[in-house]
């Protein structure tokens, strides 16, 4: 998560810098609801096409994947249910992440909404 995150800093700072010149120093996300979200799409986008692909950067980095239970890709469909769940198992102070502590599976919230797995590669 944390390589994944600044990736994520990254591309929203690049995010922002786009938007700026359509709304001036005013567009803040959590204050400006386009800018909000704008800046979750972008988040979205990077994340879900990582899943979708099996890897986002961050994962390929210690060699782990996301599956579906039988081991195939995980559609589209079940990538924005996981982002969303992702987002609210933050928003309770990341109760929903640190599930997977207790999961016989490892799973989070996120993984159990979604019905996914991560698998470590060799």
């Amino acid at each position: 998560m944390l390589y994944d995150g600044v990736i994520l800093l990254g591309l929203l700072m690049l995010a922002t810098a786009i938007a700026l010149p359509f709304g001036g120093a005013g567009k803040v996300a959590f204050r400006d609801p386009a800018m909000t979200l704008w800046l979750t799409t972008v988040c979205a986008a990077y994340l879900a096409t990582g899943w979708h692909a099996g890897m986002t950067l961050g994962m390929r980095a210690w060699r782990v994947r996301l599956v579906k239970p039988d081991g195939g890709p995980v559609p589209w469909p079940k990538c924005l249910l996981r982002f969303l769940v992702g987002l609210i198992s933050l928003a309770v102070f990341g109760l929903g992440i640190f599930w997977a502590l207790l999961d016989r599976q490892k799973r989070g919230w996120h993984d159990l909404a979604a019905n996914t797995l991560l698998i470590r590669l060799d």
